[in-house]
C-alpha cells in the first residue's frame, strides 16, 4: 500500500511541477515580450529584420526547452 501512496505522492508533484513549468515560462515569456516592445529610434531596415529573425529563433528555443522539461517530468 505504502508504494501506490508514494507513486501517487509522486504523481502529483510532477503534476504541480509542470504546471509551474508552464506558469513560469508564461511569465518569463511576457517580460521578455515587454523587453522586445521598446522602441529604439533611428533603425534601419536591415536591423529590424535582424531583430525579427532573433526574436523569432528566440520564441523556437523557448518553445523546445518547455517541451523538452515537460518531457523530462512525463
Amino acid at each position: 500500500m505504502e508504494d501506490k501512496e508514494l507513486a501517487d505522492y509522486v504523481t502529483e508533484c510532477l503534476n504541480i511541477i509542470d504546471d509551474n513549468l508552464e506558469i513560469l515560462s508564461s511569465i518569463e515569456f511576457e517580460i521578455d515580450q515587454q523587453k522586445d516592445d521598446e522602441l529604439i529610434p533611428n533603425m534601419h531596415l536591415h536591423d529590424l529584420i535582424d531583430m525579427i529573425q532573433d526574436v523569432a529563433e528566440s520564441v523556437k528555443i523557448r518553445k523546445a526547452e518547455a517541451s523538452y522539461m515537460r518531457r523530462q517530468f512525463d
